[in-house]
This record gives C-alpha cells, sequence and structure tokens, in this order.
C-alpha cells in the first residue's frame, strides 16, 4: 500500500488522496467500529469561531495571565466533560516539546478541549505528527499553530553535543535529534550563547517547514483560515516569546 509523504507534497493529487484517506478513515471508524453511543459522543463540533488573530491574542493573555500568578478561569468541570464528549472544536494546535516543565494548558490558562497539543522531544516534526496537525488545521478548523521551543532543551541540548563535540547516544536518541541539527548549525554562524540560539532556531525552522512542506496548511494560510508562528518559553520567568515572522 502506498502512503503519502512529504516529498509528493507539491502534487495535486496526493494532497486530494491524503485527505480522502483520513476523511475516509474517520468515517469507517465511527461507521463500523465503535458503539452508536460513542458514535453519537464522538460527532463533529461546529469549528471555532475564532480567527487566527484572536487565538494568538488568547494565547499570549493567557500565557500574561500565568506569569501574574492570576486566578485560572479554564473550564474543567463536568459540564465542560459532557460537552466535549459530543465533538471537540479547539482552537489552537500547540506543537511543544515532552520536558515535564513545558505542559501547554498551564502555561496558556487554557482548559479542557481548546488546545490541540502534538509534544515530543525538541518540538519536531515527524510524520505522525504533521499529519496530527493537518487533522486539526483541516479537519477540525483550528486557526492557530504554535511551535514553543523552550529555555534549556534537553533534546537541542544534544543536538549541539552532534555539532561541537560529534556525541553520540543509546538507542534512537541520536536519529531524534538529528532534524535539530540543521538548527544548531544555523545558530553557530550568528554567534551568542549556542544552545539558546538553537532553541529558537529550531522553533522557527519546524514552524517554517509546516508552511511550506505541507498543503494543508498552506492552502489554510493561502485563504487566510490558519497561522503558524514560533515561540521561545522561558523555564526561570514563565514568559513565552513570539516569533510571528517566520
Amino acid at each position: 500500500m502506498h502512503v503519502n509523504c512529504d516529498c509528493c507534497a507539491d502534487t495535486a493529487s496526493p494532497h486530494l488522496g491524503r485527505r480522502r484517506l483520513l476523511l475516509g478513515a474517520v468515517g469507517v471508524l465511527a461507521a463500523t467500529a465503535l458503539p452508536n453511543d460513542v458514535v453519537r459522543a464522538a460527532a463533529p463540533a461546529a469549528r471555532t469561531s475564532l480567527s487566527p488573530a484572536d487565538a494568538l491574542k488568547l494565547m499570549k493573555e493567557g500565557n500574561e495571565n500565568f506569569r501574574n500568578e492570576a486566578p485560572s478561569l479554564a473550564a474543567n468541570g463536568r459540564e465542560r466533560r459532557l460537552e466535549l464528549a459530543r465533538g471537540q472544536a479547539p482552537f489552537c494546535v500547540l506543537v511543544g516539546c515532552s520536558d515535564s516543565r513545558v505542559s501547554p494548558e498551564i502555561l496558556f490558562g487554557r482548559g479542557l478541549g481548546e488546545l490541540f497539543i502534538v509534544r515530543n522531544a525538541g518540538n519536531t516534526v515527524d510524520t505522525a505528527a504533521l499529519g496530527s496537525i493537518e487533522y486539526a488545521v483541516g479537519v477540525l478548523g483550528v486557526p492557530l499553530v504554535v511551535v514553543l521551543g523552550h529555555q534549556s532543551c534537553g533534546a537541542v541540548a544534544a543536538a549541539v553535543d552532534v555539532v561541537e563535540k560529534n556525541a553520540s547516544f543509546p538507542g534512537v536518541i541520536g536519529e531524534m535529534v538529528q532534524p535539530i541539527v540543521p538548527a544548531v548549525l544555523e545558530a553557530r554562524s550568528q554567534g551568542g550563547d549556542l544552545l539558546e540560539a538553537s532553541v529558537r532556531s529550531n522553533a522557527r525552522r519546524v514552524a517554517k517547514r509546516l508552511t511550506t512542506q505541507s498543503l494543508v496548511i498552506k492552502d489554510a494560510l493561502t485563504a487566510g483560515r490558519v497561522s503558524v508562528v514560533g515561540a521561545r518559553y522561558g523555564l526561570s520567568d514563565g514568559q513565552v516569546e513570539w516569533r510571528e515572522d517566520i
């Protein structure tokens, strides 16, 4: 069975094939693999009405409230759970690092059903992550994608060690950090603190890649339905720096 990949992303037929495959798979699962009550619970919800600019404003306000230790107004109770059992309508895809200190809902003061989160070490995007992001944007209608790096990222530090010390790591850790190496090389040419510059470069490069290699995201960008931004979270001060000009 052929599976479309990024190398086919500049043609129309793989684009349509990917959408049909995704939507068809969702339909088949709902119709044949799930009990009727679960199908009803998973029925599509109305998409968010937020524009990309409004969604970004909410994220910025949420981080500001977190930094100022304002009381959280996030909806996480029983009524919200029951509402979300009928479907989801998140307003932001958050591509973040697996680091335990970087919990998206907390950093941005959001509740259940508001963020569609894709996390792995180094906030990189592989095929599974890209498909998840495309699902959020193309099917759920999410208007904002944020790629969030963070201070003292261990995965980025490992990539720095590969570049600077020719380091090696056990298992598949080395393969995992390989996509970050180009960001380190870019940052090294800029001078300054290499780790922190690499964190920023990596977040920006991942965000930029989403806008150039995904036809689903490119279409949404062209239509003004989505914005893609990079960001960096400071562990010590709790502040998120935004990079909208990726």
